[in-house]
């Protein structure tokens, strides 16, 4: 099994893109009814797709030249292509009778094959899916809801307790479609529906080219969630293609435990696995303690992992599954450097550190092991600055915010729904500002600092808040950790840190310093993002450590 520490046998970064490159070509040159054509503007160092399928219509043509393909694995459950496409044409037809062009679905259901059947039947129509955070509730939940104008929601019936408690508060909802999981499920169902019209023919009319597709909300951790917009003539599915042919071989299993309503699962899991004609094996939560066991129950040989995923699996004590799967890859984002290695030789994977986000225009950065550990490597394309505070270039060494260039006619490459103020603060001059800060080496690697707005003012200097994490959780006692500024007497901010020990362990607050919390869980986001507006709107409480005081805050 190829590991982290035998990079001597991997190939460079150039011949690796080449090769995907040329089996992306060569995929289109036989892609038969897609009939689509690829274009290179090397002046721009971008790739240009022309063509591109809708995810609805991906799937039918995979499901007509492969029917009999197992394409989603989940629990007990075993679906081909063939099998899928037939229930999205179902499910579809009973969509059809509650909506109308131009309408947004919301789908908010925990990972199971139904959010799958009714995101695909929602892009069959033409219709803008909206997944929903799972964890959303009261208000979070009515701001999605809300601004979306979601005309139905399918929702899974864990979850319909929430949507009622809200209900009231959305004139825009029409209708709700329990998800049951229960073939029996009640009328009204999506169970119940996909019965009904067993058998239905795909939906006559093409997508809109300009209709929305899909609005894809932030995670709302610093502020209110915003909808990015994708429309049907932007897909990208040929820019996943690419990326699949960089990353994964013939016959994967790609698995994910992360959640159907993030890009990550959905898209870079899913549509791609969809594009290159792999399986999907799918995880209903993460568990950190039952991981290994339920990739490999499933047959998973790569996966992604976000946020803290690395760190914890790495504090799990020693399992007979640590090696007793088939993964060969991990992609990555944000895994701290002193995690990366340890990873690899404890599981025998290969990681690549990867960067790119739902409202950063197509971004993408990736170390295939020609980069430092801890670097995001170098771009794969597009023209980028990195601005100090000032505006100016930020010199190497020192952290900026990403501005992605966009060109002059693309004045809005990220649009955020109904939101045009969000949408201006995105986009300037031709220029993407991310909100994320990042440094640059003399070599031209790039490394993530952290948000601009997850940053603390302390003694005239910027901290970014994920790299005192970072320190914080080499700790050996120490699961995981968020930390954030609190209002000082001075003005600027003092920094307190809440932090989850491991199982069976304690941490003594005067070993992390200032104002620190013991906890037994951080509030997060269904994509395990601490939710650090939460945790602010606390401050520091009776349970806080003061340092500078030797006791409670």
């Amino acid at each position: 099994m190829t590991t982290g520490v035998e990079s001597s046998r991997r190939l460079s970064a150039g011949k690796q893109i080449g090769r995907a490159l040329l089996r992306t070509l060569k995929s289109e040159l036989g892609a038969g009814t897609l009939g689509a054509t690829l274009s290179a503007s090397w002046r721009a160092r971008t790739l240009t797709f022309v063509g591109e399928p809708t995810f609805g219509e991906l799937l039918a043509e995979r499901a007509r030249a492969r029917p009999d393909h197992e394409f989603l694995r989940f629990e007990g459950q075993r679906l081909t292509l063939g099998e899928l496409d037939a229930r999205v044409n179902a499910v579809g037809a009973g969509l059809a009778e509650l909506t109308r062009p131009g309408d947004n679905v919301a789908i908010m259901s925990p990972n199971c094959p139904a959010f799958l059947e009714a995101f695909f039947a929602v892009q069959r129509l033409g219709l803008g899916a909206v997944p929903v955070n799972t964890a959303l509730v009261g208000d979070g939940l009515a701001h999605v809801l809300s601004s979306s104008k979601a005309r139905v929601a399918v929702v899974h019936r864990e979850l319909l307790p929430a949507i009622d408690a809200v209900r009231s508060r959305l004139p825009d909802l029409k209708a709700v479609v329990p998800i049951t999981e229960a073939e029996s499920g009640d009328a009204g169902s999506l169970e119940a529906m996909r019965r009904q019209h067993r058998g239905a023919p795909p939906p006559a009319a093409p997508p809109d080219p300009d209709a929305v597709a899909l609005l894809m909300y932030t995670s709302g951790t610093t502020g209110s969630a915003k909808g990015v917009v994708y429309r049907y003539r932007d897909s990208n599915t040929k820019r996943l293609r690419l990326l699949s042919h960089l990353l994964y071989e013939p016959g994967e299993v790609l698995y994910t435990c992360l959640p159907l309503f993030h890009a990550n699962a959905l898209l870079l899991t899913t549509v791609m696995a969809l594009d290159m004609g792999s399986t999907v094996g799918l995880g209903r939560r993460f568990s950190a303690s039952r991981f290994w066991q339920d990739l490999s129950e499933l047959g998973g040989t790569s996966f992604n992992a976000l946020g803290a995923m690395i760190p914890i699996l790495l504090k799990q004590p020693p399992a007979e599954f640590d090696r007793q799967h088939r993964v060969r890859l991990v992609v990555s984002a944000a895994c701290p450097a002193d995690a990366w290695r340890p990873f690899e030789e404890r599981f025998g994977v290969r990681l690549v550190e990867a960067y790119g986000a739902v409202d950063g225009g197509g971004f993408i950065t990736m170390n295939l092991g020609n980069a430092p550990v801890g670097s995001i490597g170098k771009p794969l394309g597009g023209k980028y600055r990195l601005v100090d505070e000032t505006g100016g270039e930020a010199p190497d060494g020192e952290a900026g915010e990403l501005w992605i260039w966009s060109g002059k006619k693309r004045e809005r490459a990220v649009e955020y729904y109904r939101d045009e103020k969000a949408t201006g603060d995105k986009n300037k001059g031709g220029w993407i500002c991310t909100g994320d800060l990042l440094r640059r080496d003399e070599q031209g690697n790039l490394y993530f600092v952290g948000r601009r707005t997850d940053s603390m003012r302390r003694r005239g200097e910027n901290v970014s808040a994920y790299e005192v994490e970072s320190v914080i959780a080499q700790h050996p006692d120490v699961l995981e950790c968020a930390v954030f500024g609190v209002k000082s007497e001075l003005g600027e901010d003092d920094i307190m840190a809440v932090v989850v020990p491991i199982e069976g362990r304690s941490v003594d607050p005067p070993e992390i310093r200032r104002f620190v919390e013991v906890t037994t869980e951080l509030p997060k986001t269904g994509t395990h993002r601490v939710q650090k507006s939460e945790l602010e709107r606390r401050g520091p409480g009776a349970r806080t450590w003061d340092a500078e005081r030797g006791g409670e805050a």
